[in-house]
């Protein structure tokens, strides 16, 4: 039997961030259940000035084999063109990323032009940080939408009100296994400049206002109370200017226990902060799913989050981390301090997270997620 033909467009390796290291992993997990996946990858996402320095990687080089139609997401004139190449692929289904409003009018075209079904991979229904044209936006999805693939229970709960004739699937983000070279705690400490029993605990990531890294940082100076010792290690593109955070550390007077790494953290570079933490926090205003959960599981690191969006669904209290008791520096050292109290049971811990990765795996994410595209093609 000839294999489901999927056309999948999203940015994919070498483009940096959360995205596009989950496209490249999918597509290759499709692939593996003999699926016949053709990767259209985007040439550009956002103009340069937007973004304050490039998120896109070396796009002559890459680990998969992928499809450029030239397709830039602030240039229109792309995108007719990319619909015509879809349509030369004669694809079964077209499954699309979603993380942004501004992708609406893209996939609105592309559906209208191919006449292809398309299934909407949801990352983000509701933008974290909102902007005026977003019910227009929603609007546009809905119209362009056939099915959807969540990756959280929040996110099919908000689709549930707005659109409950819509089919979906909900799923789960499936746990990052480590990638690049194998790095030991004390090497990783030693490199970042750490002593080996200092508390480590890691924010990685973009930085963005919603993510609260200056709520963890007003949230420092009770944590240092009960652990003098401890080292907050911050690494990840900045949106904002580090200044910002570097002054308020400054005022906090916490200078001495928090390092910034500023910029994007290549896979080969991540093995290392990760080896170096004893947990990663997220002190989130607002979310739907995080990567950086996942792929703190799949370095065996418990996570300290606050009580929003789908994160308290991916954390199982007192044993693969701990939830915050709201969205305030107060509660979020207190979650820490519970963090602190806990460092007697690592053991326990760890089988915690390891059980979770077993169940979020890729290969089980890529049967359910093929199973769902094959039903969805057949609808035609």
């Amino acid at each position: 039997m000839k294999p489901l033909r999927i056309a999948f467009i999203s940015p994919f390796y070498p483009f940096k961030g959360g995205i596009a290291k989950f496209s490249s992993l999918l597509l290759e997990a499709l692939r593996t259940k003999g699926y016949d996946v053709l990767p259209v990858s985007f040439k550009a996402l956002y103009p340069r000035f937007l973004i304050g320095a490039p998120l896109e990687g070396d796009q002559s080089t890459g680990k998969a084999s992928i499809t450029r139609p030239g397709l830039v997401l602030y240039n229109p004139f792309s995108w007719f063109r990319t619909a015509r190449f879809i349509r030369s692929l004669q694809p079964d289904v077209v499954l699309v990323a979603y993380w942004s409003g501004f992708l609406a009018p893209l996939y609105l075209l592309l559906r209208r032009m191919t006449g292809v079904r398309t299934v909407v991979l949801l990352h983000n229904y509701a933008a974290h940080e909102s902007f005026f044209f977003e019910p227009l936006m929603k609007m546009l999805l809905a119209a362009c939408t056939d099915a959807f693939i969540t990756l959280s229970g929040a996110v099919s709960r908000e689709l549930e009100a707005d659109l409950p004739e819509v089919p979906r699937l909900q799923l789960y983000h499936p746990v990052y296994e480590p990638a690049g070279k194998s790095v030991s705690s004390a090497e990783a400490r030693k490199e970042l400049g750490i002593g080996p029993d200092v508390p480590v605990l890691l924010f990685f990531g973009y930085v963005r206002r919603y993510k609260g890294l200056d709520l963890l940082l007003q949230a420092m100076p009770a944590i240092l109370k009960k652990e003098p010792s401890l080292k907050l290690v911050v690494a990840g593109h900045f949106f904002e200017q580090p200044a910002r955070y570097r002054e308020l550390v400054r005022q906090l007077d916490i200078a001495g226990n928090v390092d910034i790494y500023p910029g994007y953290v290549p896979s080969e570079r991540t093995g290392a902060f990760f080896a170096a933490a004893d947990a990663v926090v997220l002190p989130y205003r607002s979310a739907t799913q995080s990567g950086v959960v996942q792929l703190a599981y799949g370095y065996g690191l418990p996570v300290i989050a606050t009580p929003v969006g789908s994160l308290p669904d991916m954390i199982r209290p007192g044993k693969s981390g701990w939830i915050a008791g709201d969205v305030s520096p107060e509660r979020i050292a207190e979650a820490v301090s519970q963090y602190l109290d806990s460092r007697g049971r690592l053991d326990a811990q760890r089988a915690e997270i390891l059980s979770i990765s077993r169940e979020c795996s890729w290969e089980a994410f890529s049967e359910a997620a093929g199973r769902f595209l094959e039903a969805e093609a057949g609808r035609r």
